[in-house]
């Protein structure tokens, strides 16, 4: 229990000194791993002026922060394709060659569109459905995870 008990102050410690939010340390048999809470958001005051809203923000030490509104982006019609896995997001097949798609492309059924690398295999992404491309929200080399989206499909 000694032993654990100075592992868990060692990752405390590491974390303090080095500000970190997350830390995980592992071992055979064992995993320590701490998140540090989010600090406390700052303050917000509002002071409405006629006809249009106004937004005062103080941050922790009382200075006073500007912010803009921003609209609600309109919301994207279309069907999203989704990584099937995790892995590295490829737009072509080699970095010499054409990509796959682009925005605005149509694509068919069954069409690549994309790779996933994972585990040092290049597994075929193909559209699910016939459209145009509306959007590319992944881009060539980006680290995807299970589920994200990789672009909108119309």
């Amino acid at each position: 229990m000694d032993l654990l008990r100075a592992k868990i102050d060692d990752l405390a410690s590491l974390m303090e000194e080095f500000k970190l939010g997350e830390a995980e340390w592992c071992g055979p048999g064992w995993r320590i791993a701490f998140q540090r809470k989010a600090p406390t958001p700052p303050a917000v005051h509002t002071a409405p002026v006629a006809g249009e809203a106004a937004y005062a923000l103080t941050d922790a030490a009382g200075g006073a922060i500007e912010a803009e509104v921003n609209e609600a982006a309109p919301e994207m019609v279309g069907s999203p394709l989704n990584s099937p896995m995790n892995g590295i997001f490829f737009t072509a097949a080699s970095p010499t060659a054409p990509p796959f798609i682009k925005e605005g492309d149509e694509v068919t059924v069954g069409q690549v569109v994309g790779l996933i690398e994972a585990m040092k295999f290049f597994n075929e992404i193909t559209a699910h459905t016939s459209g145009r491309v509306l959007k590319m929200t992944a881009e060539n080399g980006d680290l995807v995870q299970l589920g994200q989206t990789l672009m909108i499909i119309g």
